[in-house]
């Protein structure tokens, strides 16, 4: 029973641990072994945690680290919202880990298979650690842990051009740390503390001072880097184009949404929706710059000749309709962005796992891996029927087609637009899923209706690869017809945040 008191700190110690002793044990089975286990540990944590709240007074759980009570010491706060998105990060570790064994054989030298994982355990750390932390400067330092490890993990592709990759993503993601850090210090100036509660409390009576505004600013557009919120999504395509396939399956289903998660907890639970919504025209802001994104990123994928790439852009455009959400400051708009942050979590993570399976598929014994390219691609879908067909599901997700957890997304940013009476923008939902259709049609096109080379035999990927994906495809599916979960947990943690926010 007292072990079931210190889940939260056991939510970030156990991958925390894990990481130096992948790097002090230097042999790469073991290091899978053991990051792999800690992984299954946090997710078996964030369960734990997320059956907790709802049992909990006030839906929140506060955890005092070495028993000091917060202002003074640091708190560990998990309510609805946090225990979803710990849900999703621990969860897609748990599957991507195991995943990563026969992807990483082929992609990464053996002699670095050990760094792989304990980068990965870091990464895990800073990611649970950001989103259960009610410190701000906490946020940051598990922040800046994601990010390094996360960097890493790009610069191991064995394209060199994963190198520049990871270098500009260095670049851009030190300018948003910096930008961070720099709010939350002009928060700290104004209120004297960093826990998020106190601080929240405190700038109820000075938050329309220019340092406060100031602070709102830098962490905003801080984040928004990191989120790869258009314009500023231009480390996105090529980091997730040339890391490791499993890596890019990770990032794109955690380490974004944690970033979106950041930006919902500092606009809603600290500075409040009366600044953020009605004094400052930062909806307005969110709104062009979300429509942006739908756009112009899936308008762009539709071109692309890579497909990982393809899918790449395909995410910043699906993060436009993440930021729509929030920028509808209701209810039914908060809520279908914490929907699609998880359902296009899932389906992400599941298109760039099978296509990790795809490029090993089409790889010949002992040569370099293939660039998954279209004139690649032909007739594929003889060669890996399951492949694709999960590629083509997981597509429909993306496009919001009925039955899939994309279209309970896209339904619940509709009726927000209604409530609004903004009833333009749902004729831009449906014509950016469009796009989706058209970009997901060129995938089928090639793979199921153009005749495949000569001598091609069927080959799958190893089950080990096809297992992980193929429950996220069904998770999709799922999702998509079972809203239980998905959408009771999403309208909870929005009305618990709008509660707070007011």
């Amino acid at each position: 029973m007292s072990l079931v008191l210190h889940l939260p700190a056991l939510q970030v110690v156990l991958p925390l641990i894990s990481a130096p002793l992948a790097v002090l044990l230097r042999h790469g089975g073991v290091a899978f072994a053991v990051v792999t286990a800690a992984a299954w540990a946090a997710f078996a944590c964030a369960i734990g945690l997320w059956l907790q709240v709802g049992q909990a007074e006030g839906g929140v759980i506060s955890y005092h680290i070495g028993s000091w009570p917060p202002p003074w010491g640091i708190e560990y706060r998990v309510d609805r919202l946090a225990s979803f998105v710990l849900l999703l990060v621990s969860g897609m570790a748990a599957l991507v880990l195991p995943y990563s064994r026969a992807s990483i054989e082929r992609e990464i030298p053996r002699e670095l298979h050990y760094l792989y994982y304990a980068m990965f355990g870091l990464c895990l750390t800073g990611l649970l650690g950001i989103t259960i932390t009610g410190d701000a400067f906490n946020i940051f330092v598990f922040l800046e842990i994601s990010s390094l490890s996360t960097y890493v993990l790009i610069a191991l592709g064995r394209d060199r051009r994963a190198l520049a990759a990871a270098y500009r993503y260095l670049i851009m993601g030190s300018i948003g740390a910096t930008f961070i850090v720099i709010g939350i210090g002009f928060l700290y100036l104004m209120t004297g503390t960093l826990n998020l509660v106190d601080m929240a409390e405190r700038l109820r009576t000075i938050e329309s001072s220019r340092p406060v505004l100031a602070a709102l600013a830098f962490i905003t557009v801080g984040v928004s880097l990191k989120l790869a919120l258009f314009p500023l999504h231009q480390w996105l395509p090529n980091a997730y184009t040339y890391a490791p396939s499993a890596a890019t399956a990770f990032l794109a289903a955690t380490a974004t949404k944690v970033s979106v998660y950041v930006l919902i907890r500092f606009w809603f639970s600290v500075f409040g929706e009366s600044l953020v919504f009605h004094k400052l025209p930062l909806p307005q802001i969110l709104l062009l710059l979300s429509l942006a994104a739908m756009f112009a990123a899936s308008f762009t994928a539709i071109f692309q000749d890579n497909l990982k790439r393809l899918f790449a852009y395909s995410s910043v455009g699906q993060m436009g309709y993440i930021t729509l959400g929030m920028s509808f400051d209701s209810v039914n708009g908060l809520d279908a962005a914490i929907l699609h942050l998880f359902n296009h979590g899932i389906t992400k993570a599941a298109i760039f796992l099978l296509i990790g399976g795809l490029v090993l598929g089409l790889a010949k014994p002992g040569a370099v891996l293939p660039t998954p390219t279209f004139d690649r691609l032909a007739g594929l879908a003889k060669r890996m029927p399951f492949t694709c067909f999960g590629i083509v599901l997981a597509g429909l997700s993306l496009i919001g087609v009925p039955g899939t957890a994309g279209f309970i997304s896209k339904w619940y940013l509709i009726l927000a637009a209604m409530e609004a009476g903004k009833f333009w923008i749902v004729g831009a939902i449906l014509l950016s899923s469009l796009l989706a259709v058209v970009y997901v049609w060129r995938f089928v096109e090639v793979a199921y209706f153009k005749p495949a080379p000569e001598g091609s035999v069927r080959q799958e990927a190893p089950l080990s690869m096809l297992i992980p994906a193929w429950l996220l495809v069904i998770g999709t599916i799922w999702f998509g017809l079972d809203t239980s979960f998905t959408v009771g947990t999403a309208t909870e943690a929005a009305l618990q945040l709008v509660r707070v926010g007011k």
